[in-house]
């Protein structure tokens, strides 16, 4: 009979979450660590976003979880030694509505005292600053001159391959099948690959976050819905911003390459775990869009594919540690912001669990227990 395989920590999830924690935890000196992945590497929702890498949120604790992440970003190529296609383009985030403007001003005051750069922009200066925006119905606009974009696959991809050096283990296509918990503790886990014994796991599985935490007998309030992109051919490099509006429902970049990736939410979409596209999406983005950005009027559509937004109540991740199971964590629920504030959660939660506590970043906020104690703030700036 051959021996039982035994990790200190197995990571369920192979998208940013999951190898950005393999890769602190790794960093921190546990390399008894290793990823289970269903799939291939950002295979969930990871390789399907548009990579936005913004702080202009709405709520304090979201400000300061992003503007960690975009340090780490910063240090990325250094630190973990890959090339993520980072680029410092700033985020232009238009308002159309008079209510949503006061918002904004007020989420300003607040990322100002943060310590973040962020400018207040009246629609005359978008005019003259993007020329090729079309600003009738804008009432204001906000830019971070920090705020950017990265190549998600890339990010995955540098983090696991520094996760190998360092001494931790990917499993790609090995799904987990069970959690197996004894008096109250988890033990191990029981996978395609067969049974590997553990003191920890971790549910970082996105879109099938809440299934994965019932392998344990914890339930958590998430629930995925389908959010559909589109990419255009090419132009030549101008455009090196992310445009987004909560309002106008939309968020716009262009990539390294030249092409547009355009993305928007919809109210009717039902929960559920669902990769298919409509021509409803391409109908109603593309007419909004050549709206608003004439220079896209006769540019051709390449691509079209879905990806999951894994939503908690409040539109902020769920992060913690379970009271009812220990050895149990969960980084979760992330509402569609997962890629751009993965490097500070993988960071704070690895310290918790090498030190005992998160020392960069406060995470005890995202902690399941707020809903229960019904301290809940919600994050306005998603689309």
């Amino acid at each position: 009979m051959s021996e039982i395989k035994k990790y200190d920590v197995c990571i369920i999830g192979g998208g940013i979450t999951g190898t950005a924690l393999g890769y602190f935890l790794c960093k921190f000196g546990k390399t008894s660590v290793a990823i289970f992945e269903k799939s291939y590497l950002s295979s969930g929702s990871t390789g399907r976003c548009a990579g936005g890498i913004r702080q202009q949120w709405s709520t304090r604790a979201n400000v300061r979880l992003a503007m960690r992440s975009v340090k780490l970003f910063e240090r990325f190529k250094e630190d973990v030694g890959m090339d993520i296609e980072y680029r410092q383009g700033g985020y232009l985030v238009l308002s159309y509505n008079e209510q949503e403007a006061e918002q904004f001003e007020r989420n300003v005051k607040m990322q100002r005292e943060e310590g973040l750069n962020v400018e207040i922009l009246t629609p005359k200066q978008v005019s003259e600053k993007y020329p090729y925006i079309n600003t009738e119905g804008i009432v204001m606009a906000t830019f971070c001159q920090t705020d950017g974009h990265a190549n998600p696959h890339k990010a995955v991809i540098g983090y696991a391959q520094a996760i190998r050096r360092m001494g931790g283990d990917i499993y790609t296509h090995t799904e987990v099948k069970n959690v197996d918990v004894q008096n109250g503790r988890v033990t191990g886990i029981e996978t395609s690959a067969g049974y590997f014994a553990c003191d920890i796991v971790v549910n970082a599985s996105g879109p099938w976050s809440r299934e994965v935490s019932q392998l344990v007998g914890v339930d958590l309030p998430t629930e995925s819905y389908r959010h559909q992109i589109l990419v255009t051919e090419p132009l030549e490099n101008f455009f090196p911003m992310m445009a987004i509006s909560f309002s106008g429902n939309f968020y716009m970049r262009q990539t390294q390459h030249g092409q547009f990736i355009l993305g928007q939410g919809d109210k009717d979409e039902k929960p559920g775990i669902n990769h298919n596209v409509t021509y409803k999406f391409e109908k109603e983005l593309a007419s909004k869009m050549v709206r608003i950005f004439p220079f896209l009027r006769d540019i051709r559509i390449i691509r079209h594919w879905s990806g999951m937004y894994n939503m908690s109540p409040d539109a902020q991740p769920i992060i913690g540690q379970s009271e009812k199971v220990k050895g149990y964590y969960y980084a979760v629920g992330y509402s569609g912001h997962g890629f751009m504030v993965a490097p500070a959660v993988g960071e704070a939660l690895a310290e918790t669990i090498v030190f005992g506590k998160a020392l960069h970043t406060d995470i005890s906020y995202l902690d399941l227990t707020r809903f229960e104690k019904m301290q809940i703030e919600k994050e306005k700036n998603v689309v």
